[in-house]
């Protein structure tokens, strides 16, 4: 059962990105981030009190809160990085970047977890990561002033570090928790350290001064990113961080499909061919 949690993991999570960007292209991605935490935070606790484990709140040791609080702030650094290198790049170009999280997380499962990296995993991260390397291409000199030069790269690698490490803290803080109860927790720590970004850098005003067709978009990217989460962390909570990961992961492919028919985003050669082997890097780690 929770292989179909990952799947639907996936799917939510490939929606969201095209949703969001949809948001971000005249709001400040900080605070878009800030106004669809608000949206993911009550999606979870919804969920939190249809599944009744609210009670549960009582029985939380320190060890699983203190992780749960880790892995909200890792989740927070991720999606400030995520929504940055989409507002001033191609999803074609971040997405990629984000999902190669997928080998440091193997990495992070083996040393922290003890989960065992296989003949077809080690295979897998050597696919990816080819596969990602292909992906990134060079926009032209026009494009490239638009983007603000390579800085989106760096903000789509920072999405992906703090993507893994939220993996392995999620992992480990879920252990003592009912699923949708840690990651309505998680959500509430994402949810401050949004908000205090969006005042440490003087972006309160501009929450005013969001279009409101824009706000429907961030909204919707938040109901996606809730369902995806409950989706991820419920197959996290019963299955292997190094496989779960990998089949979330396949939401590049949805990401790319919708791109396509939103934005015209097309692939070339080159970065149809890094597509194909990152999901054959994928697959192979399913074995």
């Amino acid at each position: 059962m929770w292989v179909l949690f990952a799947a639907g993991s996936a799917f939510f999570a490939g929606v969201t990105a095209i949703l969001a960007k949809c948001g971000i292209r005249k709001t400040d991605s900080t605070v878009a981030t800030a106004i669809r935490t608000i949206v993911v935070l009550v999606f979870a606790w919804a969920m939190v009190f249809v599944a009744g484990s609210q009670g549960q709140m009582r029985d939380l040791d320190g060890r699983t809160l203190l992780f749960l609080i880790l892995s909200g702030l890792a989740t927070g650094a991720s999606w400030l990085c995520y929504f940055r290198a989409l507002q001033i790049s191609d999803i074609n170009k971040v997405v990629p970047i984000d999902k190669s999280s997928t080998i440091l997380t193997i990495l992070l499962a083996f040393l922290f977890l003890g989960e065992p990296i296989g003949l077809f995993q080690g295979v897998g991260v050597v696919l990816i990561g080819i596969g990602t390397f292909l992906m990134i291409e060079k926009k032209p000199q026009a494009e490239e002033h638009v983007s603000q030069g390579m800085g989106w790269m760096l903000y789509a690698f920072g999405s992906a570090i703090f993507a893994s490490l939220t993996s392995i803290l999620g992992k480990i803080g879920i252990q003592g928790v009912e699923s949708n109860l840690g990651t309505a927790i998680r959500t509430g720590v994402v949810l401050v350290m949004a908000w205090v970004m969006v005042l440490v850098t003087g972006k309160a005003g501009a929450v005013r001064q969001v279009d409101w067709r824009e706000l429907g978009f961030i909204c919707l990217s938040g109901i996606a990113t809730g369902a995806s989460w409950l989706c991820y962390y419920r197959a996290l909570q019963d299955g292997l961080a190094s496989v779960v990961v990998p089949i979330d992961k396949l939401s590049i492919l949805v990401t790319v499909a919708f791109s396509g028919l939103v934005f015209h985003e097309r692939l070339t050669a080159r970065s149809g061919t890094g597509l194909l082997l990152i999901v054959a890097g994928t697959l192979a780690m399913l074995f």
